[in-house]
């Protein structure tokens, strides 16, 4: 594992606090007890127009404290790692668990679940940057962004940034592990504007290591490509078509799939998607698994915010959901079993259907690319989809013109199984891995 020393407290030091925690809430007499202990820091830069706006450091640490009482549980944090600090936020969890109803559901995870081994998944790369070097790399991100056209002829910026952190997790039932983490990013966002008015759009890269990111240039000429290429907009006529969802916005998809099947929604009966283990949710072609030890993921991570280890699964296949995204408690409502996902999923891949982007065009023929999404018009508890949207009209697998002031509608239990076919272009976007996504027919409802 790569030298820690930058931060202000060894992971040794952290888990010795961790273990103070938890000496001192068993002390007071709880039967289980959970600490959570972290430390960050990081530099944001972004420059307009070619002038810095803003230099941004953080430093940041906290500690949180979950005890139980039997089924009562109490919560505290603090941000202070002083002694007297700690026992007090000890002491505090421990007066509002006395005062806590119970609730049968509460409690650590099984034993038999907890990691036994924390593997080194290569997810700490720092990156001594310095402001000046930001500064630059964010200049010529902005500037190749502004020289892809004459009619991008404003900017909202370009922003770099560096982010590492370590944290340590432990419970009294013997579990203690944890590691250091960074991530870093570039983005750009630029406007232009012709006779019929102005267009925005972006471009950013993410990743653990700094080799991994695309180069700022690209970034910027990405994002003024974007841009550009949306101007001169039209409205279209209401129809019912296929729609192409870009890689972009189709893992906003998967992330209305994933909270349909999480345990919270679940067990309080909110999601179109309930009691649909072992149901057939999308169509036979699609496969989603859930690969939580990738190195350098940005997802993955050897255990969840419980301890519990993590594990690669198939969540989806052949359109079949194999399994949910479940805590301990939210497991024990529905009475299941954790599936190692307290805190959220770990690098979801959403396999393709061997077919490029351009392939997806044509197989659709004529029919609506989204490239953008706005507003929140998800009910998770029908599965109505309605949304604001721009993008291109496509006549005949070929772009044709864009596209705004639009909206898509449908049901997301009919979207899923009316999938037709998912592109080569996956893009990686925080937890999940996915390409363009075609599918069937929805509303497109316009002029």
């Amino acid at each position: 594992m790569a030298e820690t020393a930058r931060f202000s407290h060894s992971i040794d030091t952290l888990k010795q606090i961790t273990k103070d925690i938890l000496a001192q809430a068993a002390k007071a007499g709880a039967t289980g007890c959970e600490a959570e202990v972290t430390q960050g820091f990081g530099q944001s830069v972004t420059v307009r127009l070619g002038e810095v706006e803003t230099i941004e450091y953080n430093r940041d640490k906290g500690l949180g404290v979950t005890v139980y009482f039997g089924h009562k549980r109490g919560h505290a944090s603090t941000s202070d790692f002083s002694p007297q600090a700690i026992r007090d936020t000890v002491d505090k969890a421990v007066t509002i668990a006395r005062y806590t109803a119970e609730d049968p559901y509460a409690g650590l995870p099984e034993l038999e679940l907890l990691a036994r081994e924390v593997p080194d998944l290569d997810l700490y790369h720092p990156w001594d940057l310095s402001a000046d070097d930001a500064v630059k790399l964010a200049r010529a991100c902005e500037a190749a962004a502004l020289a892809v056209d004459p009619r991008i002829n404003n900017s909202e910026g370009a922003t770099v940034s560096t982010q590492e952190s370590v944290f340590v997790f432990g419970n009294s039932l013997g579990f203690l592990g944890g590691y250091p983490s960074s991530r870093h990013g570039i983005s750009c966002a630029v406007i232009a504007e012709s006779a019929s008015g102005m267009q925005r759009d972006y471009w950013y890269t993410s990743a653990r290591d700094r080799a991994d990111l695309e180069p700022a240039e690209a970034v910027g000429r990405r994002a003024g490509e974007r841009t550009l290429r949306r101007l001169d907009a039209r409205k279209p006529k209401t129809c019912q078509v296929p729609v192409i969802f870009e890689a972009p916005v189709a893992t906003g998809l998967i992330a209305s799939f994933v909270s349909a099947v999480s345990g919270g929604n679940l067990y309080r009966g909110t999601s179109f998607l309930r009691d649909s283990l072992g149901q057939q949710v999308f169509s036979p072609l699609v496969r989603i698994a859930e690969r939580p030890h990738l190195p350098k993921g940005l997802a993955s991570a050897p255990f969840d915010h419980e301890g519990v280890a993590t594990h690669d699964r198939e969540v989806v296949k052949e359109g079949v959901l194999q399994g949910y995204f479940l805590s301990s408690y939210s497991a024990r409502k529905l009475g299941l079993r954790s599936t190692g996902n307290a805190g959220g999923n770990h690098n979801l891949i959403v396999a393709d259907t061997g077919v490029d982007f351009a392939g997806l065009l044509k197989q659709m023929g004529t029919g609506l690319l989204v490239t953008e999404l706005l507003g929140q018009g998800v009910n998770p508890v029908t599965g109505d989809y309605s949304r604001g949207a721009a993008g291109f009209w496509v006549e005949n697998g070929e772009i044709r013109y864009p596209v705004e002031e639009i909206t898509v509608a449908g049901n997301l239990k009919d979207m899923f199984k009316g999938i037709l076919a998912i592109g080569n272009d996956r893009l990686v976007r925080g937890s999940r891995q996915c390409g363009s996504i075609l599918i069937e027919r929805m509303t497109v409802a316009g002029e």
